[in-house]
């Protein structure tokens, strides 16, 4: 199996947008979000309602509260918090993330390319759209709070008037929560997509030029390697010693003759 430079890169720091700390991070935003959510609908099952009583014929009819307001007080408080927090731990890890991320720095490079065109209008729509929600979601929230805080003490004497919460205001604080949360999702799978195209970029233009100088190098001529014999032994000629031979018994017939 061939290896790649995606597999020699080096796992994604604490502080990068694909690390787990990132990960683990957007799971707590999404768990604040639905306890949120939750919170608010406790607040609204349990929202004080007003009652009006008539005390004579010739006076206005007076008000009183069915409850003190203590608990969606406290389940909407809550609520308001969990949603803050969210906010918080989300786009600080972002800030940190994309300002550490030369990644995310190349798109703007290339602004007239499509991947670039529609990564900006993508993190743009869900910025805009997570601060919207946000805001109204808490907006509504704090309307909640103050009305329901009114009315802590007392609250069953008559009194002329009274401040009621219109029914569905702290559902609508939690949908706007949950929106709140996913969308803020939606922006941390953005950057994450758009890191991860540059990376896969970068990793394919590193391939093809190694593949490209392995092919453009000339090719190496092969190293000659000389092997010299061990000096043997010299060899005796034997038909030099028969020649010697026949030459000696010539001479000596000769002179006999």
């Amino acid at each position: 199996m061939a290896i790649t430079h995606a597999d020699l890169a080096p796992s994604p720091k604490g502080s990068e947008i694909g690390s787990r700390i990132g990960a683990f991070l957007m799971v707590i935003t999404i768990l604040l979000g639905l306890l949120c959510f939750i919170l608010s609908l406790f607040a609204e099952a349990s929202r004080s309602q007003v009652t009006w009583t008539a005390t004579s014929d010739h006076e206005d009819s007076q008000c009183s509260y069915t409850g003190s307001g203590k608990f969606p007080l406290v389940s909407a408080t809550v609520a308001f918090l969990a949603l803050a927090i969210a906010m918080v731990i989300h786009h600080t890890f972002l800030l940190i993330a994309v300002s550490k991320s030369d990644s995310l720095i190349e798109i703007t490079w290339d602004p007239d390319s499509s991947f670039a065109r529609s990564f900006t209008w993508q993190a743009g729509f869900f910025f805009v759209a997570t601060w919207t929600c946000f805001s109204v979601g808490e907006v509504l929230l704090l309307i909640g709070l103050s009305v329901e805080s009114g009315h802590l003490k007392n609250w069953e004497s008559l009194r002329p008037s009274c401040l009621a919460i219109r029914q569905g205001l702290f559902t609508s604080a939690g949908v706007f929560g949950l929106a709140t949360v996913f969308l803020a999702s939606g922006l941390y799978t953005t950057a994450l997509r758009g890191e991860r195209h540059v990376r896969i970029r970068q990793n394919t233009r590193r391939e093809v030029l190694d593949v490209s100088a392995m092919h453009a190098s000339p090719p190496r001529s092969p190293q000659r390697i000389t092997v010299r014999a061990a000096p043997s032994e010299p060899r005796h000629d034997h038909n030099l010693h028969t020649l010697n031979y026949y030459l000696t018994m010539f001479d000596k017939q000769s002179s006999l003759v």
